[in-house]
């Protein structure tokens, strides 16, 4: 029997934490913003996630001790860049963003000005809506202004601390619209 009256809390190991938080396979973004004078920035998220279809809202934390953290919380606006599964090296690169270089890097600037690169999976423009305490982490939600559907592939994807993809035979063909999985197929399963 379980005492209400008693409060019990137990400390949680970091690093199980993390094992078990890694259990759960997520795509993987590059979060693209430009600084006050007009720098490229950019970090490698595995926390991006969407919202809400109407308004069109999306969501990424990024830790408050990265060097990149105070130029997103000053940014207005960024963009949000799907991965494909042979950026790998595109998200190691960007995963540190002090060694990021986007001279090293193919892109575009977006109707924001933020950085969209080449042979993205997909790529959003969004404006900043809000910022959420997330602990060690801010969350960013983005309104969506743009969006760009490219060349369908295999995703890049980060599991139990390493880099893998998911193929089906597929790929290019979504649910048809009466499918029960036509709902779940794009925007996630909430």
């Amino acid at each position: 029997m379980l005492d209400k009256g008693a409060s019990h809390m137990e400390q949680i190991d970091p690093r199980a934490l993390r094992n078990v938080l890694g259990c759960y396979a997520t795509g993987v973004a590059i979060i693209t913003a430009r600084t006050p004078d007009g720098e490229h920035v950019g970090v490698t998220v595995n926390s991006f996630s969407s919202v809400s279809l109407d308004p069109p809202l999306i969501l990424f934390s990024v830790a408050r001790n990265t060097n990149v953290f105070r130029s997103l919380k000053e940014a207005r606006n960024f963009s949000v860049n799907i991965l494909a599964h042979n950026q790998q090296s595109l998200s190691s690169m960007f995963a540190k963003p002090s060694t990021a270089d986007f001279k090293k890097s193919v892109f575009t600037e977006g109707h924001n000005g933020c950085a969209l690169f080449h042979d993205s999976l997909a790529q959003l423009e969004c404006d900043k809506e809000a910022e959420v305490d997330g602990g060690d982490h801010l969350v960013f939600l983005g309104r969506v202004t743009n969006c760009h559907l490219r060349t369908p592939t295999k995703p890049l994807l980060f599991f139990r601390g390493a880099y893998g993809t998911y193929s089906r035979d597929q790929l290019r063909a979504l649910p048809p619209a009466d499918s029960s999985l036509s709902e779940f197929s794009v925007t996630g399963w909430g």
